[in-house]
């Protein structure tokens, strides 16, 4: 029997370490379960995902080949770009970072002091939703 339901978009995790990247993921998994999750530690293989990504959950601190370890750095240069960015949120417990996240693009983010807040879930939604 053949199923008709499309294939959602991901949720993607950029610049995240393996032990952050599985918390995140346990933690998306409950927040958006109709969503599967990729992982990109480089530019390119951002670049290949951005037309089909639901979000892009940016770490503070970059972990890969990024050209840089500025995850708003990287929030503010996809923003400015021309066409369809998917939403992005920013994780960092820092609040001055959380502001500058939002400022270079980025939708309300999260700690991950707060993986398993009911805020976090609810702003990991509305950033999918604000893509739709």
């Amino acid at each position: 029997m053949s199923e008709n339901k499309a294939k959602a978009s991901p949720v993607v995790l950029v610049g995240h370490c393996g032990p952050d990247a599985w918390m995140l993921k346990s933690m998306l998994g409950r927040a958006a379960p109709e969503h599967p999750i990729e992982m990109v530690n480089a530019l390119s293989e951002l670049e290949a995902m951005l037309g089909s990504a639901a979000l892009l959950v940016v770490n503070r601190v970059l972990d890969g080949a990024f050209g840089s370890d500025s995850g708003i750095g990287l929030i503010g240069d996809l923003a400015g770009r021309d066409g369809r960015t998917p939403p992005m949120i920013l994780v960092s417990n820092l609040s001055e970072s959380q502001e500058e996240g939002e400022r270079a693009g980025a939708s309300p983010g999260f700690g991950k002091s707060d993986l398993y807040a009911d805020e976090t879930t609810a702003r990991v939604r509305a950033a999918i939703a604000s893509g739709v």
